[in-house]
């Protein structure tokens, strides 16, 4: 496979591998035709034409300057929890924040905890009960990282990521870094438009002093209630994100959708807004199912459902 530059020669995959490995430290690998669906937790989808998980922010930015003189497309993978692939795979640079560098979190003075873009949300909400800090305790159950939860704006039990965030350290799609406070940042239920362009590398987070005890009993009864509302099987999370007139969950069950399946891929029974991989489902049978409720939504009720999963790679027609 080759790509148009702007640079008129054709420049193909090994050479574009071999360009991304000069700009790095040693340890940062740039692997080719990466099998990412298999990071993600529905564990299906096609492949990414590169794949890397750069150890520190300089190799990010000399990654990210490298797609940008080349024109070739970015995609931030995160812990894959959100995501779907589709079979056709992802054109150009996959990346992931994985490593030590993106994975830091540390409690501050002032009831603050600074952590890494790929640092696990879950964890996150470990630290804070660990340090008596309240408010982060829906973090718990959303299997994630801190910079897909930053970029879809995350949320469990009436909180979301920009209640608890006071700055974001990011890179923009030319390599440069900087640091903006949540005041200056455009974001709205479930979505942040200013992370659709930009690259989150670290946020400082804010909660409030509580006792231990407080703290773990509230992440308790969230996870007691999270486990017998949603289902066990592989999922992305929440397929759609809630209209104001009702809640996508509800309005699936409604309209009848449960236990449906399309291929490997069934609308969870316990949790209508999951759809889950009962086994061998491939991209295609997901986008199916996906559309099967958006036109029934729309026919039956005059509701436009949105995806909050996130569908990435190019859509053929056949998908």
């Amino acid at each position: 496979m080759s790509f148009t530059s702007a640079n008129p020669a054709k420049v193909s995959l090994d050479d574009f591998k071999s360009i991304m490995e000069s700009v790095v430290e040693d340890g940062t690998t740039v692997l080719k035709n990466f099998a990412i669906g298999d990071l993600t937790t529905l564990r299906t989808g096609g492949r990414a034409d590169l794949f890397v998980e750069p150890n520190t922010h300089q190799d990010l930015s000399a990654l990210i300057k490298v797609c940008n003189e080349y024109d070739l497309p970015v995609t931030i993978l995160g812990l894959g929890s959100n995501f779907l692939v589709v079979e056709s795979g992802v054109r150009g640079l996959t990346v992931r924040l994985s490593n030590k560098h993106f994975t830091a979190i540390k409690t501050t003075k002032g009831n603050r905890i600074r952590c890494g873009a790929g640092a696990r949300m879950k964890k996150v909400a470990i630290e804070a009960k660990s340090n008596c800090l309240s408010g982060m305790e829906f973090l718990e159950g959303i299997p994630g990282a801190i910079g897909g939860g930053l970029r879809m704006n995350a949320g469990a039990w009436g909180r979301e990521m920009f209640d608890i965030t006071e700055t974001i350290n990011y890179m923009d799609m030319h390599g440069n870094m900087f640091e903006i406070e949540k005041k200056d940042v455009d974001f709205s239920y479930r979505s942040c438009s200013f992370l659709q362009n930009n690259i989150a590398l670290e946020a400082v987070l804010f909660g409030q002093p509580a006792s231990h005890e407080t703290i773990a009993e509230k992440m308790a009864s969230y996870s007691q209630k999270r486990w017998k509302a949603q289902p066990k099987a592989r999922s992305a999370g929440c397929i759609f994100k809630n209209p104001d007139s009702i809640s996508a969950g509800q309005l699936i069950d409604e309209l009848g959708f449960k236990g449906t399946t399309e291929g490997g891929a069934m609308v969870s029974e316990e949790h209508g807004n999951f759809i889950v991989n009962k086994g061998g489902a491939t991209p295609g049978d997901f986008l199916k199912l996906i559309e099967r409720i958006r036109q029934r939504a729309y026919e039956k009720r005059g509701v436009d459902l949105k995806t909050e999963v996130q569908i990435i790679g190019r859509v053929e027609n056949n998908e």
